[in-house]
């Protein structure tokens, strides 16, 4: 047996995980020892496991669409960038990197673009995510730090959430967070349009006017020095831009007042205000909600400001709080993978530039900032960028306007995507395809949220010819002339980023004597061995030790030593709804789903809790728009369209709708929700705005919905009106609609020539167009297609469950044309709880039968929530309205 200590790949919370091989089966849990996570786990970290398939895998370097040995194909890359290069400058060329690299890949591409090319023109898919509280904090404290810790959240009195669901985003914090209010007795404000899960163990959801948050925190600005809560001695002492900033919160007091009235939130409001002024230990949480707008960065100064006017900031459960999106997020923006910073922290400063020229001895260093994401694929669409290198990201579907990107990846004459995926929409792009090493097969480091540097840990052995991220970019650098400054590699696996990590961890030292925040120093001549053991430790690292909280003297990484209070002022949404567009249209995260789905797609436990992308809808707005729970709608904005189905939620502010962000056009024929978002971008930190564009909808009639379930990939003969696709334990499940009813049948005729060979079972009753057909080969069932006007009922566990048989028996294939099972076998209904795979109707079944009024209960009797925990919310809010239901009926009768 084997154990190997690593860390998630997933969300900013950094997670450890022990890895036990044995007899080769994987089985992943959480490292107790871990400080991010003490041993918890999410739903997605818990299926981590299922996750390492190989059949996704891209697995050779193919160039032109001929697959070729490595040598070939990095001498491609090589020859075309020098050639641009040559031709038409170094800003000519491009890399768009991920906070799915390690640092030391990271490092790596960094210097070889920035210092060797000689362009800024790398940026990264975190500036889709955290790049407002990267400009924020900036403005505010002088640097790109996170002030304190994860054991803030269980030392605080009370913790302010803003724009974010940390019930399903950040699971693990949401449940120290949890266990810390049931302890000690926290108070919790969630401020979210949404009434999201989060709000479970919320004292005051504040329901927020969307683009309202600079508003709201200046008017508590304005609370907190008229009823006298402002700490004037740590103002006078640690602060610049008190009376700029109290003066611009002032002028948007009669903003707030006006909003608040409209929205009829004023009494949330206050009790906001009086609850944050009257509790000292206070941690403000925000996330996407606040970074993801025209104002983001204002957003994060706004509620720095109320931190920094009461000294709340640098001491045990006190401070601003930003919980960040990607595993390595952090990582890449120490290494300097944002376009706007050079290295280490370091900036474009010709002090600066000429300090790390020195110590990279790169002559051609850039000396001016690069280009942002959305800027840089623009360029690419106008010609400017002519060769681009794509690293372990989807652009084509994560950027806003996902239609113009993919216009400008078709124009652009060098597409480089380097992977560990294939199939995904932005390698249709792709000139040249390299294979990445995957998170089970890489040996770096990674940076979580709050500032804790951790080893991620290789377990398996590489798939087909698949390399490091590190290793392609050296082979590249070597043949476009660098070998000298691009020479990491040694005998073992992890010395090549055991010497990446000391360079960098060199470079944060190289001239810094204490001017720079970020100083890793005491680990810059780590050996290999003392590499591959190193334990999770926060940064600052210093000669001599580490230092876990940040400005605890009030003393900050400006030239003075003082943070600034920045002067903000609300700013009116730019996306502002018409009679055309009359609603706003949110996005965000599921519970079990990571970015485009790539790997979590692949674990069938995380697709049953939501099997298809839908879209939330307020009662009064559906009613307007004639529109059903389950029913299905066109979604339009200025930018494209997609057909969605629709679910109807009083949990959804009136006037605003919500899409979940992880489908694309690998899974769904609507494709990427990116097509409906526009490009407005913050003016400061250029993070786009996910989060507000207008939309209007209109309802479609699906005159037939229908299942196909298939144990290998099935082309569709044609293109529907909707499908959306997932993976499950022996098959995979389609579900299929369009607004033609005639399809259903050329559907039905198309798959039986497809599959000649076999024996076919078909069910047809032309009345009401109900069809079901079955494929055996071989005794085995093969594939299913069930047809109707009416899907209600289908239970697609019994059906996918068939799949695992060797033989289908007579009795099952007879079920199959009756379209349900003879065998008495209980429908769980959908997944609630991923961990222990336990479903609504058999939550719904226990809380009935046996009167369980808390979620502790029925995870004593059923399992569910006893894992990591994410569920709970669901399981309380089912028990709710199963009351309400036994109410309405007691009441009836």
């Amino acid at each position: 047996m084997k154990l190997t200590k690593t860390t998630c790949p997933y969300c900013g919370v950094g997670c450890g995980v022990l890895v036990t091989e044995n007899a080769g089966k994987i089985s992943v849990k959480g490292d107790p020892d871990h400080p991010a996570n003490f041993g918890r786990l999410c739903s997605k970290g818990t299926a981590l496991a299922d996750t390492l398939g190989k059949a996704t895998r891209l697995k050779h370097p193919v160039v032109d669409g001929v697959q070729v040995s490595w040598d070939e194909a990095t001498s491609a890359v090589a020859e075309r960038f020098s050639k641009v290069i040559e031709e038409h400058g170094p800003d000519a060329v491009a890399f768009y990197t991920s906070g799915q690299l390690l640092t030391e890949d990271y490092y790596v591409a960094n210097k070889l673009m920035k210092g060797f090319i000689g362009s800024a023109n790398i940026d990264t898919n975190s500036r889709l995510c955290m790049a407002s509280t990267v400009a924020g904090h900036k403005r505010a404290f002088g640097a790109d730090v996170m002030p304190g810790d994860y054991t803030d959240l269980e030392k605080a009195d009370l913790v302010v959430l803003v724009g974010s669901n940390l019930a399903w985003c950040h699971p693990v914090l949401f449940q120290r967070l949890k266990a810390a209010k049931e302890k000690r007795g926290t108070k919790v404000i969630v401020i979210d349009p949404r009434r999201t899960e989060t709000c479970d163990i919320a004292d005051l959801h504040l329901p927020i006017m969307p683009g309202g948050d600079v508003a709201l925190f200046n008017g508590l600005l304005n609370y907190l020095v008229e009823t006298g809560h402002v700490d004037a001695k740590y103002v006078v002492s640690h602060v610049v831009g008190y009376s700029q900033a109290l003066d611009a919160a002032q002028a948007d007091a009669e903003t707030l007042m006006v909003m608040a009235r409209e929205h009829g939130i004023e009494k949330q409001v206050q009790a906001f205000f009086e609850l944050f002024a009257s509790t000292e230990k206070t941690v403000t949480v925000f996330s996407q909600g606040v970074n993801q707008a025209h104002d983001g960065t204002d957003r994060v100064n706004a509620i720095t400001n109320c931190h920094l006017a009461t000294g709340r900031i640098g001491q045990p459960g006190m401070g601003p709080f930003s919980v960040t999106g990607q595993p390595n997020a952090m990582g890449g923006r120490e290494v300097g993978g944002l376009a706007n910073m050079l290295a280490a922290h370091m900036a474009f400063a010709p002090e600066d530039v000429d300090r790390v020229r020195r110590f990279w001895k790169a002559p051609n260093i850039a000396s001016k900032e690069g280009l942002r994401a959305v800027d840089m694929f623009e360029a690419v669409h106008s010609g400017k960028i002519k060769a681009i290198w794509i690293m372990g990201t989807n652009p084509a579907v994560s950027m806003p306007h996902t239609s113009r990107v993919r216009q400008a990846l078709e124009r652009c004459p060098t597409v480089v995507v380097s992977d560990c995926v294939d199939g995904t929409d932005t390698l249709d792009f792709a000139h040249i395809k390299l294979p990445a090493a995957g998170w089970s097969e890489k040996s770096g480091s990674v940076t979580n949220t709050d500032r804790t540097i951790s080893r991620q840990r290789a377990f398996l052995p590489f798939t087909g010819e698949a390399k490091p991220d590190w290793k392609i970019l050296c082979d590249v650098a070597q043949k476009m002339g660098w070998a000298e400054a691009f020479s990491f590699e040694g005998p073992s696996s992890f010395e090549g980023p055991s010497a990446i990590f000391n360079e960098h961890a060199a470079l944060s030292a190289f001239e810094n004597g204490g001017t720079r925040a970020f100083d890793i120093s005491g680990l810059q001549h780590l050996s290999p061995e003392g590499y591959e053991e190193l334990a999770p430790q926060k940064w600052p690292v210093r000669q001599q030790g580490s230092e876990a909280r940040m400005f605890e003297w009030g003393e900050f990484a400006t030239p003075d030593g003082r943070a600034t209070m920045v002067a903000v002022t609300y700013k009116a949404l730019p996306q502002k709804t018409s009679a055309a567009f009359p609603l706003l249209l949110n996005t965000g995260r599921y519970r079990d789903q990571w970015h485009t789905m790539t790997r979590t797609g692949l674990a069938p436990q995380l697709n049953g809790h939501r099997q298809e992308p839908l879209l939330e809808i307020h009662p009064k707005d559906a009613a307007t728009y004639a529109v059903t729970d389950g029913g299905f709608v066109s979604l339009s904005s200025e930018q494209g369209s997609m057909t969605t189905r629709v679910h109807v939620t009083d949990s959804q502010q009136k006037g605003s709708v919500f899409l979940p962000i992880h489908w694309s056009k690998a899974n769904a024929a609507a494709g990427s929700v990116g097509a409906l978002i526009d490009q407005t971008r913050d003016p400061i930190s250029q993070q786009p705005a996910f989060k507000a564009t207008a939309v209007v909808l209109k309802p479609v009639t699906m005159p037939w919905r229908g299942f196909l379930w298939s144990r290998k990939d099935v082309k569709l003969p044609q293109q529907l009106a909707y499908f959306t696709k997932i993976q499950m334990a022996d098959c995979s499940q389609l579900r299929l609609a369009d607004t033609d009813e005639a399809t259903s049948t050329l559907l039905a005729a198309a798959l039986q020539d497809a599959y000649p060979d076999g024996d076919w079972l078909d069910f047809h009753e032309t009345l009401s167009g109900t069809r079901r057909l079955a494929l055996v080969k071989e005794g085995a069932l093969e594939l299913v297609f069930f047809a109707g006007a009416d899907q209600k009922g289908t239970d697609s566990d019994w059906i996918a469950s068939l799949f695992a048989q060797d033989v289908l028996d007579t009795a099952d294939r007879m079920s199959l044309l009756a379209g349900r099972s003879k065998k008495a076998q209980p429908n769980k209904g959908p997944i609630v709880c991923a961990c222990m795979q336990v479903g609504l109707n058999t939550i719904k079944d226990a809380v009935c039968s046996q009167g369980y009024k808390t979620a502790e209960a029925v995870g004593r009797a059923v399992g569910a929530g006893t894992s990591c925990g994410s569920c709970v919310p669901e399981i309380t809010a089912i028990i709710k309205a199963v009351s309400n239901e036994k109410a309405d009926h007691e009441i009836a009768a």
